[in-house]
């Protein structure tokens, strides 16, 4: 069996790879959370809430200093509605949509021959949510069978693209930062990565860059 090789960084001598969850290897649509958000009333939802940059309630919810029924209370509180349990979940989790097979296959191919890992902005609500995709429509419990080991920010109670997020990677796993790459569809979170001398890739989503047309 051949060695993928990530097109970008082919000359590169690269022996492990990090990868970011949404839009890299979940496909979500952001604009589905906010659409479904103002359907239930909450108007200005997209000036609290984009991919960029989430204020107050959401960032507390990625970093698992809020609990979803606290976050559910926090989404009742600032939008003044008397909104369902249900409601809320089904809005925030609007934003994801799945996991193409030829993706996941991509994953495994990969971790063959590299050291793989999954760091993820994301919560307890979502992570329920997609795991159940997972179990539905691939028998499995969730992406542990894909990755050497995975980092979500709820539990490190740590978010890309601060340094401390990449670092813990690096420190439990020792990672040589010139050896390691890291592919993420959000600029500033790629940006955060080479700081630390990390290789970084930005994929080009409306472009229509994907890991299966980048591995090789």
């Amino acid at each position: 069996m051949s060695k993928p090789i990530f097109i970008p960084f082919a000359n590169q001598n690269i022996k492990n790879i990090i990868f970011d969850l949404g839009g890299v290897i979940l496909n979500i649509d952001y604009h589905l959370t906010i659409d479904a958000y103002k359907s239930l009333g909450i108007k200005d939802f997209d000036s609290m809430f984009t991919q960029a940059q989430q204020v107050g309630l959401f960032d507390q919810l990625d970093k698992g200093l809020v609990t979803p029924a606290q976050f559910r209370d926090g989404i009742r509180q600032i939008s003044n509605l008397a909104l369902t349990d249900k409601q809320i979940d089904d809005a925030w989790n609007a934003m994801l949509l799945d996991f193409p097979p030829q993706r996941l296959e991509v994953l495994r191919s990969v971790k063959n021959h590299y050291r793989t890992f999954l760091l993820s902005n994301t919560n307890a609500i979502h992570i329920e949510e997609y795991n159940k995709v997972l179990h539905k429509t691939f028998g499995v419990d969730n992406l542990s069978v894909y990755f050497d080991k995975e980092y979500y920010s709820h539990l490190i109670h740590m978010r890309k693209p601060d340094a401390e997020a990449f670092e813990i990677i690096l420190r439990e796993n020792n990672l040589n930062p010139s050896e390691t790459l890291f592919i993420d569809d959000t600029q500033q979170h790629v940006e955060g990565a080479r700081k630390l001398g990390i290789l970084a890739h930005h994929l080009n989503i409306p472009a229509g860059e994907c890991i299966e047309k980048l591995f090789t």
